[in-house]
């Protein structure tokens, strides 16, 4: 039973979506985050840290103008969790801090630019609760729970808190809110799971762009979907892949012809070394993109459990 339960936990480990803490870019619809809505038992804290590296046709911000770009980012980050009792449902409180240094080139009006610059990235803050097939139990109850079908929904909020400079068109920070309402749905198969959300990103107006220009952006819609196999060790792995479309960008009434519409897949696996402690490596790779996204991503986490009667 104790085996049982540890691999329970282990599976409903890395409750945030690390690929978000890589850069702002992912958070506007490129993340791909197995496991959201699943299962723990009331109380339990995870706490996260972590290293990302993301190279080739990447932007902080993948609607800017700019061409050619060759870009090399790297991301730590901290990121906290918590399981909570929502009216009988269990819900998630999810905070994530990430700092970010790149450099690299591109063209700018025909002209090639270079950029090097570090600092804090935009903190992430999401509110979930499973509607449907995931009620609240504390540690004991838990031990007797058993994954059939879980609905669940979210609210993901970036705040403008990270590095940005207005006479740059590449930053780290995005000096704007953005707000993510998402629905998902997770189905379990034996040892495996199969998972698919859908979400749409809604964003404030940059109002000290490149001086002192407006720049607004339509939402941007996305949808992904996960296959995972839990193994009886409690390693978990899980194939991802999600599409994004949408985002077009307006300067001071001027419409970009920058909409996005990429596909995006990845891996992810999550090893645990005991009841408390595991580690994820994941990775991505673009597979169509229109506009921004074309790019690679590499990256491990490791996660520290408590409370709940762990």
């Amino acid at each position: 039973m104790e085996c049982h339960v540890r691999i329970k936990l282990i599976a409903a480990g890395f409750l945030l979506a690390l690929a978000l803490t890589l850069s702002p870019a992912q958070v506007q619809g490129q993340t791909m985050e197995p496991r959201l809505y699943s299962n723990a038992p009331v109380g339990m804290n995870f706490l996260m840290l972590g290293y990302g590296y993301q190279w080739g046709d990447v932007l902080l911000d993948p609607t800017l103008p700019i061409q050619d770009v060759n870009i090399d980012i790297h991301t730590s980050f901290a990121a906290y969790a918590r399981v909570l009792d929502v009216w009988g449902k269990s819900g998630k409180i999810e905070l994530v801090l990430p700092y970010a240094w790149f450099s690299g080139t591109g063209t700018v009006l025909a002209q090639e630019q270079s950029r090097n610059v570090s600092g804090f990235a935009d903190p992430a803050l999401r509110v979930s609760v499973n509607l449907y097939g995931a009620p609240a139990l504390s540690f004991k109850d838990f031990q007797n729970y058993r994954q059939e079908t879980i609905i669940g929904v979210s609210l993901l909020t970036t705040a403008p808190l990270g590095q940005y400079d207005s006479s740059k068109l590449a930053n780290i920070g995005t000096n704007r809110w953005s707000f993510k309402p998402e629905a998902g749905i997770s189905q379990a198969l034996g040892r495996w799971t199969l998972e698919t959300a859908a979400g749409v990103m809604f964003f404030t107006n940059n109002n000290s762009y490149m001086g002192s220009k407006t720049r607004e952006q339509d939402p941007v819609y996305s949808v992904q979907g996960h296959v995972i196999y839990n193994f009886r060790s409690g390693v978990w792995a899980g194939l991802n892949g999600t599409y994004y479309a949408g985002g077009t960008t307006n300067i001071d009434g001027a419409r970009g012809n920058d909409t996005l519409q990429n596909w995006r897949m990845g891996a992810t696996v999550a090893i645990p070394f005991d009841r408390r402690n595991s580690i994820k490596l994941y990775g991505s790779t673009g597979v169509q993109t229109r506009s921004g996204g074309d790019f690679n991503t590499v990256g491990a986490a490791w996660q520290y459990r408590w409370g709940g009667g762990l």
